[in-house]
């Protein structure tokens, strides 16, 4: 009898969790930390880009070794900063953030290079790398948009009623967007 009315307890405790949106909001957490880790491949995907972009450059603009260096610098530092996604906090993105930032800084340095050397400009390696930058860039773009709207998703459904108690219940946090580098809101100054 003892075991019977133990599982008709589990029975209900599982119709009630699942009724009132646990496993939904297990899916949305995890839909957005796993877009998170679509957000850290796309840089990635730029950090293993900057090596070969590098070498072609070197080979045209030797003389320029302090850029260079900076840019390996910098991608080393972009590639040492990363977040465990069930850690997704404001200043643990804001601190991946700045890190590619820098990157980015280097990057427009190299390019702005690239501008000093036709011969560099001229070369289809250099150029198919840089087409491919470009459409990198454009890429951790939309990865970062997805992953806003994802935790978009997941707030707003832990904090509707009746699904915010649940969500208090178990703990569910509320997540942090991967906002602007709030220098992006200054154009930049352009010199001729």
């Amino acid at each position: 009898m003892k075991k019977i009315v133990t599982y008709i307890s589990i029975l209900i405790l599982a119709i009630s969790l699942s009724s009132c949106g646990y496993n939904s909001m297990v899916s949305a957490q995890e839909a957005a930390t796993g877009q998170w880790a679509n957000v850290e491949s796309a840089y990635q995907r730029r950090a293993d880009l900057i090596p070969n972009l590098v070498a072609t450059v070197k080979g045209y603009a030797s003389h320029e070794q302090e850029t260079l260096t900076g840019v390996i610098e910098a991608r080393a530092k972009a590639t040492a900063v990363t977040i465990d996604a069930s850690n997704l906090t404001a200043e643990n993105i804001a601190k991946y953030q700045e890190a590619q930032q820098g990157l980015s800084g280097a990057l427009g340095k190299l390019m702005m290079v690239s501008e000093r050397y036709p011969d560099l400009k001229a070369s289809q390696q250099f150029s198919g790398l840089q087409a491919q930058l470009e459409g990198t860039e454009n890429r951790i773009n939309v990865e970062r948009n997805r992953f806003n709207k994802m935790v978009i998703g997941y707030n707003t459904m832990i904090r509707k009623f009746p699904k915010n108690l649940t969500a208090n219940m178990f703990s569910f946090e509320k997540m942090d967007y991967f906002k602007a580098d709030p220098s992006a809101s200054k154009a930049p100054e352009v010199k001729f």
